[in-house]
């Protein structure tokens, strides 16, 4: 068994950490926090990915030697099979990684959700997408924070704003940007007739202080309400909730998570940077690919994933044609194999 050193490049990783190094070293380095953490965080994660090359190194060691134990005729089947597992879960990781080569991909992601029409039916989908969403990020061993989450009238939500904080958070979330569609036998018909909702994901790289985007006062039109909910203690009973609104483009971010209008009011600023931050970049690289209507058009046409539940089950990805029966699973959040195949397309279509 013979691992690749040139698909994992451990000697630029380490050359890479020198330079950080060399970089936080500096004492001008330590009067900007935010450049400080940016520059931690980036070495952390080269650190983590030198670790997990050095460890797949160490399974790959310890399995040739199980396999010689067992032409010896030792019995060895338990522990080959966890090294066995344990080394596909550390190449999958290390193979996900290779498939990042975009600046923003490392960065911490912000998800928007929002339902398409039809009422309590889209509303509830895109609740059914933000659970998966959460699950996904518990799986990855990220942290989310919603930020904000409007809910329905009857059930579900109207939208959704959650903050997804991991290494190359942003790089797998972008492969969801896009609109899903659900085909079900709605809970909510007494005919229990099938139904067709819609719902849209869009994906933010989290702006860090690296990047400045200079938003001034009569830019924006920032309004407070009441914070909403279901109702209970957690209900925030004065107008701490901050709603922004971008003049020149239109975008309305909003924040309700904190009980605190200024945090709130700084939690939707840093959506609103995010958001003309990724319209900038995508303007720049010509490839705003109808974004904006796809927004205002959650339906046919625009789909890039569709969840089948009724009359069979089957969930179809229509970008890459990757399919699977298990849709239990992918609700539940995994998501691995459609997220992959995204980032393995996007790979191939970089190379064109």
């Amino acid at each position: 068994m013979k691992i690749s050193e040139g698909i994992f490049d451990p000697d630029h990783k380490i050359s890479r950490i020198k330079t950080l190094e060399k970089e936080l070293s500096s004492p001008d380095v330590w009067k900007n926090q935010s450049k400080l953490k940016s520059l931690q965080k980036e070495k952390k994660r080269i650190e983590d990915s030198i670790a997990s090359y050095k460890k797949i190194k160490e399974i790959k060691e310890e399995i040739d030697v199980l396999l010689e134990l067992s032409s010896e005729g030792e019995d060895i089947l338990s522990d080959l099979s966890k090294a066995v597992s344990d080394f596909q879960i550390l190449i999958n990781n290390a193979e996900l990684e290779i498939l990042f080569f975009e600046k923003d991909d490392p960065r911490n992601a912000i998800l928007t959700i929002h339902p398409g029409a039809g009422g309590t039916e889209s509303q509830d989908w895109a609740e059914m997408l933000l659970r998966m969403y959460l699950r996904y990020a518990e799986r990855k061993n990220f942290t989310s924070k919603i930020l904000d989450l409007q809910q329905g009238d009857e059930a579900g939500l109207k939208s959704a704003t959650i903050q997804i904080d991991g290494d190359y958070a942003y790089g797998i979330f972008r492969q969801e940007s896009g609109v899903h569609r659900l085909v079900r036998i709605s809970p909510f018909d007494a005919n229990k007739r099938r139904h067709t909702s819609f719902a849209a994901v869009f994906a933010y790289p989290e702006i860090d202080e690296d990047i400045e985007i200079d938003i001034s006062p009569d830019e924006i039109r920032v309004d407070t309400y009441r914070s909403s909910g279901r109702g209970g203690q957690h209900v925030n009973v004065t107008d701490s909730a901050v709603r922004i609104t971008h003049i020149e483009t239109g975008i309305v971010v909003q924040c309700q998570n904190e009980r605190s209008q200024h945090k709130n009011k700084a939690s939707a600023l840093k959506v609103l940077k995010s958001r003309l931050y990724e319209l900038e970049k995508r303007k720049k690289n010509e490839k705003l690919e109808k974004l904006e209507d796809a927004k205002s058009d959650i339906a046919w046409g625009n789909q890039i994933r569709s969840y089948v539940l009724h009359p069979y089950q089957m969930i179809k990805d229509l970008r890459t044609n990757v399919e699977t029966g298990d849709t239990e699973g992918v609700l539940d959040g995994d998501l691995d194999e459609f997220i992959k195949a995204s980032l393995i397309q996007r790979k191939e279509n970089q190379k064109d």
